[in-house]
């Protein structure tokens, strides 16, 4: 690989990881006056939209299938549609940083799933130590929340949620039929909007009262962490590889943890630090390949 491809993989992967690190900061800003199920909602129908011209743009036709929207149905509901809500309802009360600090537990979880459900995916010593310790991370983080009780505990728990949401969707994008990336995302953001449409009618309360700021948020939301970055998601994949995607696990709960300490004045102790240094230690101990024993 020359210099110019590493630099420009590089510089789609730090894209990439600006755009979901600040999510959750964005996502902060949006329902501090629009509604959480209002928020989801356009947060998707923006991202299907922009999806929808790309494969359009690109050729590419939409599947007719009923089972391949089946299996769109099932991602939208656990990679989307499900974990969306419970990370913007969750983030009325649990701080920005905090959040995505809980949620980058998620490569953990799957890690534990695959064990189970995908074959070739075993368990060592090295990945259930990593395990540990980056359980031990999320405990010193939800302690505190869960001491208080009332909605605080169920915020911290519904955050949590989203994050095992998220590693289930990577089991079930491993287990169901394989689609074109670009077009299986497509119609997963369309299936995730026709779910929230109705939810939207009838739970989602008219934002007369919302700010500037949360409707610029709930629209940055949808074009950039949803849409765009679905976008340069397939593009890393496609020119750097999985691996090198992986990456982005040590810097998106970094990046989230110092926006909400920066630019939204979270407040930030050493139990933040210690936290976010036992889960990213364990996401990196997970890493150590066993050598092969001698014969």
């Amino acid at each position: 690989m020359n210099r110019s491809t590493a630099l420009l993989n590089w510089t789609l992967l730090l894209v990439l990881v600006a755009l979901w690190g600040t999510s959750f900061m964005a996502t902060a800003i949006a329902v501090e006056t629009v509604d959480p199920v209002a928020v989801v909602f356009y947060r998707l129908a923006l991202g299907a939209v922009i999806l929808s011209l790309v494969v359009y743009a690109r050729g590419d036709p939409l599947p007719l299938e009923w089972r391949t929207w089946a299996g769109f149905l099932v991602m939208a509901i656990a990679g989307n549609a499900l974990p969306f809500f419970l990370i913007s309802w969750g983030q009325q009360t649990i701080d920005s940083g905090v959040a995505g600090m809980i949620m980058a537990i998620m490569p953990l979880l799957t890690m534990v799933f695959a064990h189970y459900y995908v074959d070739g995916e075993t368990l060592n010593r090295y990945k259930l130590i990593g395990f540990a310790l980056g359980i031990t991370g999320v405990v010193l983080l939800l302690g505190p929340v869960f001491e208080g009780g009332g909605r605080e505990f169920w915020s911290g728990l519904a955050i949590f949620t989203a994050a095992t949401c998220y590693a289930v969707n990577t089991i079930l994008i491993k287990r169901l039929p394989r689609f074109s990336p670009m077009v299986g995302a497509c119609g997963v953001l369309i299936m995730a909007s026709l779910i929230m449409f109705p939810l939207w009618l009838i739970a989602g309360p008219a934002n007369n009262n919302a700010s500037q700021d949360s409707m610029v948020a709930v629209i940055w939301l949808g074009i950039a962490p949803t849409g765009i970055a679905t976008i340069v998601l397939f593009w890393v994949v496609d020119r750097a590889g999985p691996t090198f995607l992986s990456t982005i696990n040590y810097l998106i709960p970094v990046v989230a943890f110092l926006c909400g300490a920066w630019l939204l004045a979270e407040p930030v102790s050493w139990l933040h630090f210690v936290a976010l240094g036992a889960i990213l230690g364990g996401i990196g101990i997970t890493r150590i390949r066993l050598k092969p024993a001698l014969r």
